[in-house]
């Protein structure tokens, strides 16, 4: 078993006044060779965006583009429809940029910041056609239940959304006292662990809100929860 560990406050910042920004890999103006990606997974960004403030038009191609918002919303607007399409906590958005899209992504309310995980996945296969896709997710699905939100396009679990990868993300609620064994899908995959709130122990490693542990060589994960926990399971090929 392989065992990378990101602890929250090792994580990259930046604080544009409407923006506070904490960057899990190199990204913008922060750069930590250390921290690059893991596997296919490039970006997971933690961001907290003003009310009425947003990110304005711009480019992506060839990169798989999740969001999950965590408290409050957002609305996406991109060039294949340029309408404001609203995304609220409980809801992940899926978009593979591919050939090339336009894109914003707006904080939906007019006063209340808005917390939400902007992820990054390289994709198996170039310039493939814009494509974007959304869905509500029950919270009472995932109280010790691992519920798949996003998977591939080439093996796509049901009522999951996909994208052009071999990989899952997932989330958990863990009760405090349960223990949870998460196996993995191929022997050429790890796993990105971020605890959203909560504290664990995952083999043997204390986790607490926001810490982050990345595991391969390995097909099968224990963790224990010291308090209520939920957590974010991104698995991804470690070589594609």
């Amino acid at each position: 078993m392989k065992k990378i560990i990101y602890r929250a406050s090792e994580r990259g910042g930046a604080d544009y006044g409407w923006l506070k920004a904490n960057y899990s890999f190199s990204f913008a103006n922060y750069y930590d060779p250390s921290k690059v990606n893991f596997g296919a997974l490039r970006v997971l960004n933690d961001d907290i965006i003003e009310g009425g403030m947003g990110f304005g038009t711009h480019p992506h191609d060839n990169m798989e583009i999740i969001s999950i918002p965590l408290k409050g919303g957002i609305k996406h607007k991109d060039s294949m429809s340029e309408k404001w399409i609203s995304l609220d906590s409980g809801e992940v958005q899926v978009m593979s940029a591919g050939t090339g899209i336009q894109h914003s992504e707006m904080n939906d309310s007019k006063l209340d910041e808005v917390n939400l995980f902007q992820i990054w996945i390289m994709p198996n296969e170039q310039n493939v056609k814009p494509r974007y896709d959304q869905k509500n997710f029950e919270i009472e699905d995932r109280l010790n239940n691992l519920q798949v939100l996003v998977s591939s396009v080439d093996c796509k679990i049901e009522d999951s959304l996909a994208i052009h990868q071999d990989a899952l993300i997932s989330r958990i609620d863990l009760e405090k006292g349960s223990n949870f064994e998460y196996t993995l899908k191929s022997e050429n995959h790890g796993v990105y662990i971020m605890i959203i709130n909560g504290a664990v122990k995952i083999e043997n490693d204390v986790l607490n809100e926001r810490d982050a542990i990345g595991i391969s060589d390995s097909m099968t994960i224990s963790i224990n929860c010291n308090s209520n926990t939920e957590l974010l399971f991104i698995e991804v090929p470690m070589q594609f």
